[in-house]
């Protein structure tokens, strides 16, 4: 690795400027990061991880000030360079690969249309821009890449976006790629392909990589060091396994405790669920089929059948484009199936009416994935919250507030933070008012589709926590979909592994993951974050 530094930040301080005065983000931190190295910046939401992300692209939010400080690139100062500047600067010099694909790519533009701009932005010939649009989505794991050039961003899934935002980050080959969050939306073997692809960039290249993550296991795996930032501050910093292995701060040590992917040899305690309990849900022969005479295909989802335990939990687990999603939307009756039935409760709801669906939204509750969409940026969390409560008729506007407040706390947040709107929040913030929202109803079944991939490891284990109480204390049962076993290890009863919309196996959870009968299961749980250091 060579020894030249490529960024050099020095006393860095950045505020935020509102209504409630002046708040510090980044409170004077240094740090060094030389080519060839991969860096990675930990923290729970709020530390200043991102702010420092941002303000390493020119992106500070309109509130956000640098207030002092240095930020140089190969020599260059950065604090005081103009926006027509950061235009050059911006995939050049510095690739960014930004936490939200729902917000950072143009839904009106094909995707190979946005790969070709950034590469002819900077100079590079049209037809050659083409060619080297395909050639970057094969080698971010995009394998039909002339079918998503020429597709718009809602039409591929979330992990597929993020490949792409990645892929425009590294087309002009730029010395930096600041990656905040790169995978936290993607399977743990497009993790693992996108993770190798930043690491060749690092040993072959040359190539300087800031790694935002609120994931240890990726961090440790990944970096050469590690910055362990808190309220601002860097509290720590060192050699990644020395980290690891002896973290000299208290919160060091409390984020390593946290961690769900280098807990994953552990099991949740909770009440074992019957055996011979009548399922809450079951699903039988569900298919769904999305080809048309134009656009043929396998089937999104193949005769796909599973149970959920009453008061248990059962997890769908697969890649992206595994069919685990769409399975959920035809249990929650968003979209239509073609053969198969849903029964909830000894009812078949899989052909109800839109009435009588209604009356089920009582019953069942889901929790999205991605907390910047899923929030009315309009409404402060107490209408947010309020909403399903009001709808149904519960209560008056004094015991709808305390019931907001309750649920707030419930999932660690202040009750102060009534009157914030959502984009006073961070990241996990947002998904925490999500999940209060989801439990305002105090559902029998909460659909969780990836509702812990936008958290920190500290709020991951408060929310699977709070998950557990919540089901032993009110008999609660969860369909949980996420591409993060080592979660799914934490929180399932049975387990359901999907690939290309069938199930490839299923079972008891510790079944699964101790004596997988499948070669793709076996894969995945080999790329469970956190298993190179074991072996390192």
């Amino acid at each position: 690795m060579t020894e030249q530094v490529l960024l050099d930040v020095r006393e860095l301080r950045i505020a935020y400027h509102g209504r409630d005065g002046r708040t510090e983000g980044v409170a004077g931190i240094d740090f060094q990061l030389k080519a060839g190295e991969i860096l990675a910046i930990v923290g729970e939401s709020g530390s200043g991880k991102s702010t420092t992300a941002a303000a390493l692209v020119g992106l500070l939010a309109g509130n956000a000030q640098i207030e002092s400080g240095s930020i140089r690139l190969a020599g260059q100062e950065l604090t005081t360079a103009s926006e027509r500047q950061w235009q050059s600067i911006r995939g050049r010099s510095v690739g960014f690969v930004p936490q939200d694909p729902a917000l950072s790519l143009d839904p009106v533009k094909r995707i190979g249309q946005q790969l070709v701009e950034a590469l002819t932005l900077h100079g590079v010939p049209k037809p050659l821009a083409r060619q080297r649009s395909l050639d970057l989505l094969r080698e971010v794991g995009l394998v039909e890449a002339e079918r998503v050039a020429r597709g718009y961003p809602h039409q591929l899934s979330g992990g597929m976006r993020q490949r792409v935002l990645i892929a425009i980050a590294l087309a002009n080959d730029p010395p930096l790629v600041i990656a905040d969050e790169p995978t936290s939306a993607l399977d743990v073997g497009v993790q693992r392909q996108i993770l190798d692809r930043l690491q060749t960039l690092a040993r072959e290249r040359g190539t300087a990589v800031l790694l935002i993550t609120h994931d240890l296991g990726v961090a440790l795996d990944r970096a050469d060091r590690l910055l362990v930032m808190h309220q601002g501050r860097i509290v720590e910093t060192g050699a990644a396994r020395q980290v690891f292995q002896a973290p000299q701060h208290a919160y060091t040590r409390q984020l390593l405790e946290a961690a769900p992917s280098l807990l994953v040899q552990q099991r949740r305690q909770v009440s074992a669920v019957r055996s011979d309990a009548t399922p809450l849900l079951t699903v039988q022969g569900l298919s769904k089929d999305f080809s048309t005479w134009r656009q043929p295909g396998p089937l999104a989802v193949d005769d796909v059948s599973f149970h959920l335990p009453r008061h248990g939990t059962t997890s769908l687990v697969g890649e992206s484009g595994s069919g685990k999603s769409t399975t959920a939307r035809l249990i929650l009756g968003l979209e239509r199936l073609d053969s198969g039935s849903v029964l909830f409760d000894g009812q078949d709801i899989s052909r109800v009416s839109r009435r009588d669906w209604q009356a089920l939204r009582r019953r069942i509750q889901v929790v999205y994935q991605n907390p910047y969409a899923s929030l009315n940026p309009r409404l402060s969390l107490e209408q947010i919250i309020s909403e399903p409560l009001q709808a149904f008729d519960i209560g008056d506007a004094a015991w709808r507030r305390q019931r907001a407040a309750t649920l707030l706390e419930q999932v660690e947040l202040p009750a102060r933070l009534l009157g914030s709107r959502p984009v006073e929040l961070s990241g996990g913030q947002r998904q925490r008012v999500a999940i209060a929202r989801a439990l305002a109803l105090e559902p029998q079944l909460l659909v969780l589709d990836e509702p812990l991939s936008a958290l920190d490891a500290s709020i991951q284990g408060q929310i699977l926590k709070l998950l557990g109480e919540l089901q032993e204390r009110l008999g609660l049962s969860y369909l949980f979909i996420s591409h993060d076993l080592a979660v799914v290890r934490q929180i399932s009863d049975h387990v359901v592994v999907m690939r290309s919309g069938r199930v490839v196996e299923q079972g008891d959870c510790e079944q699964i993951f101790t004596a997988p009968g499948s070669g793709y299961t076996r894969s995945l749980l080999a790329d469970i974050p956190g298993r190179l250091l074991e072996v390192g």
